[in-house]
């Protein structure tokens, strides 16, 4: 058994499980596989858009059924609560697609608007066209990434030019991650 067999027979698997659960890294993966040839990228973006969507609706029905009362009971919640609302009421068309990309407000901004009076129709359908644009966005950037490193390495980038790529994608990747974090540590403080 090797990696080559375990992308091919759980690569698909692994991107719905990821876009489910906001995974922009394993759907990068899966792209890049995709443009090595394991995995067919129309698929991989499929799934993923379905995945995300189908992801996004427990919390949104979670805030239909239980909002008010964690509003009432979560600080943090309340806070963000707040921040949502503002932007709701200048920009609620775009709100609802741009909730993927807006890390920190994804979940607190599903119960919200779950909580509010938007029709669930139309948050169904514009969270549809979120998570198309998403899925393409993260689709696009990762196939697009195996066809750059190919182009790099056959324009001869030497061992160490390749060694200060990495170190800035990988610090570029860490500093992700902090933000990520950071987001998530002050939502939990309320801050």
């Amino acid at each position: 058994m090797d990696i080559t067999y375990l992308i091919q027979t759980y690569g698909y698997l692994a991107v719905a499980l990821g876009s489910f659960l906001e995974g922009e890294a394993i759907l990068l993966a899966g792209s890049l596989a995709a443009w090595h040839g394991h995995l067919s990228l129309p698929i991989v973006w499929i799934i993923a858009v379905i995945a995300s969507f189908l992801g996004n609706l427990p919390y949104f029905f979670a805030g239909r059924r239980f909002g008010a009362v964690a509003m009432r009971r979560v600080p943090a919640l309340r806070a963000r609560r707040r921040r949502l609302e503002r932007l709701l009421q200048r920009h609620h068309l775009l709100i609802v697609p741009a909730l993927r990309f807006l890390y920190g407000l994804r979940i607190v901004g599903l119960v919200t608007l779950g909580a509010g009076r938007m029709p669930v129709w139309r948050y169904m359908l514009l969270d549809l066209a979120g998570a198309i644009v998403w899925a393409a966005c993260v689709c696009a950037a990762g196939y697009g990434a195996g066809g750059l490193f190919r182009r790099v390495v056959e324009a001869g980038a030497t061992t160490g030019q390749l060694a200060v790529v990495a170190g800035v994608l990988g610090a570029t990747l860490l500093w992700l991650v902090r933000r990520r974090v950071v987001a998530a540590k002050r939502g939990r403080d309320g801050r």
